[in-house]
């Protein structure tokens, strides 16, 4: 066994290997760095040695916990979505026995992508902690380690200033340990990480300028490269074009649900699987999960060469060919029992996404436009999707859309200086 973690250990950089030794001091954790910087990698090294049910992971959204393989921040801790507001919200959780026995029996929790949670909740989620485990310390006793980047996807705030977690009382009074993992482990360019390091500071400077404007290029409708949309709709209908034109069948995978009715249409609101996966021979797909034999990662694209009733069979860009068989996803309700399932193929079509579902995946050629972005962190989550600033192909920018919430940049200044 000793020998088998000697090997993990071996896959981590110096600056990982430090900050695992941190996260298993027993403190309360904080760990952040840009995109690439190996937060996930690290991440699943510290939980091969955790019981999920003594330590569970939580995701900020639903389709992040399907892919996990965890529940969300808001199911856990009772907060579902809030209404009435938070003192009616606490009400609730705080009289729910099984709640309170939750909270009461775990001995800490990880959050990943904490940027995404509003300060509203973490608090909310503190308090109820310290009723549940009836302890005035923080968060109850139990032990926390947050993860994620506040210079990318912000919390979704109706209305008002963005309500940061880490602007909350709570944030401090939890006395996380910051790990700040500031090497890159996607790019090797410097000229790249120079730009993506004013990018995520919100610096539009003249080697920004310059190296945007050398990737600035005219459409070309039959370059392959993956379309980076900032709207849901135009990646749909970009991707139903290009599939229209390949000559081949139309091949339709009904994704197969099991739970109940209600769970099941929760988890075909939130899954990253859809309900019916339609496929050609020739068409192009990506992969949605990192494979456990290491075949392929989140973002891994190929072309379909032959479809089966039970396998497809992928050319990834290396030209190298898989197998890929159907995958189950699940939903995990509160206790952390399976509630939902969808089986399916861990597919979709690759000719366009989303920047914000491109969050965690690595490519190497992209097309995007950067001309009307209105979230802080959107233009460099798109960016840092990238291996290498040659496969970048611009069709547009403006530098209104290379923002940083200044609580963001004063936030991660402090940080530096601790």
């Amino acid at each position: 066994m000793a020998k088998k973690k000697e090997t993990f250990l071996a896959d981590l950089s110096p600056e990982q290997a430090h900050a695992l030794e941190i996260l298993q001091s027993g403190e309360n954790v904080f760990v952040t760095g840009g995109a690439g910087s190996g937060k996930s990698f690290l991440l699943r090294h510290f939980m091969r040695d955790l019981n999920p049910k003594e330590f569970p992971i939580l995701a900020s959204t639903g389709a992040a916990a399907v892919l996990l393989g965890g529940r969300t921040f808001h199911s856990f801790f009772g907060l579902g979505i809030m209404e009435g507001g938070p003192e009616a919200t606490y009400d609730r959780a705080a009289n729910d026995a099984r709640i309170r026995k939750r909270l009461a029996q775990v001995e800490g929790f990880i959050l990943d992508e904490v940027s995404m949670i509003p300060g509203v909740a973490f608090e909310l989620a503190e308090r109820l902690a310290r009723t549940a485990r009836e302890s005035s310390l923080p968060w109850g006793g139990m032990r926390v380690i947050v993860v994620g980047d506040f210079a990318q996807l912000p919390p979704v705030t109706r209305g008002g200033p963005r309500d940061w977690a880490f602007l909350n009382p709570v944030w401090d009074k939890s006395g996380f340990q910051p790990v700040w993992l500031k090497h890159n482990q996607r790019v090797r360019e410097s000229d790249f990480l120079d730009v993506l390091a004013d990018v995520r500071d919100g610096k539009v400077t003249p080697r920004v300028r310059e190296y945007l404007e050398s990737h600035m290029r005219e459409h070309d409708q039959d370059d392959k490269s993956i379309r980076l949309f900032p709207r849901r709709e135009q990646s749909e209908m970009f991707n139903q074009r290009e599939l229209a034109e390949i000559p081949q069948p139309e091949v339709h995978i009904d994704s197969i649900y099991l739970g109940l009715d209600k769970q099941v249409e929760m988890l075909k609101k939130t899954s990253p699987v859809p309900p019916r996966l339609t496929l050609k021979v020739g068409c192009q797909v990506m992969f949605i999960q990192n494979d456990p034999q290491k075949r392929w990662v989140n973002g891994t694209r190929g072309t379909v060469v032959e479809i089966e009733a039970d396998k497809i069979t992928v050319e990834k860009e290396t030209f190298r060919h898989v197998t890929v068989e159907k995958t189950q996803f699940s939903m995990m309700d509160a206790e952390g029992k399976v509630v939902a399932s969808v089986i399916n193929f861990p597919l979709v079509l690759a000719y366009a996404t989303t920047i914000h579902k491109s969050q965690g995946a690595t490519l190497d050629e992209l097309w995007v436009n950067l001309s009307a972005l209105w979230e802080p962190g959107q233009a460099y989550v798109a960016l840092s999707r990238l291996s290498s600033g040659r496969g970048l192909r611009l069709l547009g920018w403006s530098s209104k859309s290379f923002m940083i919430d200044p609580k963001v940049q004063n936030f991660y200044k402090d940080l530096q200086s601790v």
